[in-house]
């Protein structure tokens, strides 16, 4: 049993888009998904080629398949009405195909067609724990930004306070200098006129 399973899980069909259809007349085709051993699922509305069909999960054609441990045959084809089915493409469809977080496995075959599949119970619990840690990291990286940048702004508020002070004791030191030196010929003159020397000169 793989990670994230119980015992089987639900595939439906997210979107498709067809490229051509194999019929030679110009009739609407009638495309099908089937698995090795299981009925056809017939896509009733999947009739134009070049256009992209999106489903709800929610028709009552869904799901597709149901997938467990092992691979199924599985393929996209279109009923033929004169000789056998034309196959769009077959493949070995495996629950480890659901890679994304989300659940999605695209497939698609050049000049035939696109399909998105979806499965969320095949994601294996590594992947979703995996996506939930760099979720996590992500949240821990804006943090140590923020840390930073709070760091940086204290930091340059502190540097402009320590420059902000160091000139205000400049300007306090200066006043009492000035007011030392005005003092010194303030008493002088006391010691002058004292003397009485102030009127010789």
């Amino acid at each position: 049993m793989f990670a994230g399973f119980i015992s089987s899980a639900v595939v439906t069909l997210d979107s498709i888009q067809i490229f051509k259809t194999h019929e030679w007349l110009k009739a609407k085709p009638t495309v099908y998904f089937r698995c090795k051993g299981e009925n056809k699922t017939v896509l009733p509305d999947v009739k134009e080629t070049h256009v992209v069909y999106s489903f709800k999960s929610e028709e009552s054609w869904q799901p597709l398949t149901e997938l467990s441990e092992k691979c199924k045959r599985c393929g996209f084809y279109e009923e033929d009405v004169i000789t056998s089915d034309d196959v769009f493409d077959e493949w070995e469809f495996c629950p480890s195909d659901f890679t994304s977080a989300d659940g999605k496995y695209i497939r698609s075959k050049d000049n035939e067609f696109n399909a998105t599949f979806l499965c969320p119970q095949c994601v294996p619990l590594e992947t979703a724990s995996n996506h939930a840690s760099g979720s996590q990291n992500g949240g821990k990286g804006m943090h140590i930004f923020l840390v930073i940048m709070i760091s940086a702004l204290v930091s340059t508020v502190s540097i402009l306070g320590i420059v902000a002070a160091y000139k205000y004791w400049q300007k306090k030191k200066r006043e009492q200098d000035q007011a030392r030196f005005l003092k010194l010929f303030e008493d002088g003159d006391e010691i002058e006129d004292e003397l009485g020397l102030g009127n010789i000169i």
